[in-house]
């Protein structure tokens, strides 16, 4: 289920997570009052405004530190893309150094890499999943940087400065891969939503004069929870959902070094 919400588009999960609880929980207050009188539920008001309290802090706690863990991750996941498409810039410059023939199957090696991640590897992330293709065009630079009739020639500094840089674009996909997969575990997800339904559901045993007050007060409080709830969903799978980072940084690598 958390696997549907995390992976759909923004207005899905605006529904999802936001709208249709706002509306049920306005409609909470309304079917309590039907069945408990106000002068009951007023008498509960001043030791239930200490457990709300309560159940309030340590929920918008859990929330917070939630919110925060995701929108890191969501930005290191953006760095880690910009860090591979800069390593692979710094290859296009360095393989000039290399002997003429081992140059141009690095630089097309290195391009079919490129491309693979755009059109095959990107979209098999948004499933949380590594592409295949994109694994051997990785490993066909490192066969066109080790091809043995040509380690003897070029500048080996320059060889060993773009096995660094290809280091280095390893590392960041295995990043890139492992962020796809989501950072919130799903028993997290379990308590984030319960918590919100419990704390939601705590306000219609409140007994106010005003019904409309109190029915707009609660859709009020379960906006705001829910909303911080909407950017916990769309920020934990950086690239898939609502809010999913872009391949234009290996894009825009691309089009500056086409042929």
């Amino acid at each position: 289920m958390m696997h549907f919400i995390t992976s759909s588009p923004l207005w899905v999960q605006t529904i999802l997570i936001l709208i249709l609880p706002t509306i049920a929980s306005m409609l909470g207050p309304l079917l309590v009052r039907r069945f408990v009188r106000l002068e009951k539920l007023a008498t509960n008001n001043e030791v239930a405004g200490f457990k709300f309290a309560t159940v309030g802090v340590l929920y918008a706690v859990l929330l917070a530190f939630s919110i925060v863990v995701v929108w890191e991750k969501f930005n290191d996941a953006e760095a880690t893309v910009q860090r591979e498409a800069a390593a692979a810039a710094t290859i296009y410059h360095l393989v000039p150094g290399l002997a003429p023939a081992q140059a141009k199957d690095a630089r097309d090696a290195l391009t079919t890499y490129l491309k693979s991640i755009v059109t095959d590897e990107w979209p098999a992330m948004e499933d949380g999943r590594a592409n295949q293709q994109t694994w051997k065009a990785l490993g066909a630079i490192y066969t066109a940087l080790l091809a043995t009739d040509a380690t003897a020639k070029g500048d080996p500094t320059v060889k060993a400065e773009i096995f660094n840089q290809l280091n280095l674009i390893t590392q960041a996909r295995r990043t890139r891969l492992l962020a796809a997969e989501g950072d919130v575990p799903g028993p997290v997800w379990f308590i984030l939503f319960g918590g919100a339904f419990l704390t939601v559901v705590f306000t219609f045993f409140f007994g106010t004069q005003n019904l409309r007050a109190q029915t707009l007060m609660t859709g009020l409080l379960t906006l705001l929870i829910f909303s911080e709830l909407l950017i916990a969903v769309a920020l934990d799978r950086p690239f898939t959902g609502g809010i999913k980072e872009s391949p234009d940084a290996i894009v825009r690598v691309l089009a500056d070094f086409a042929p």
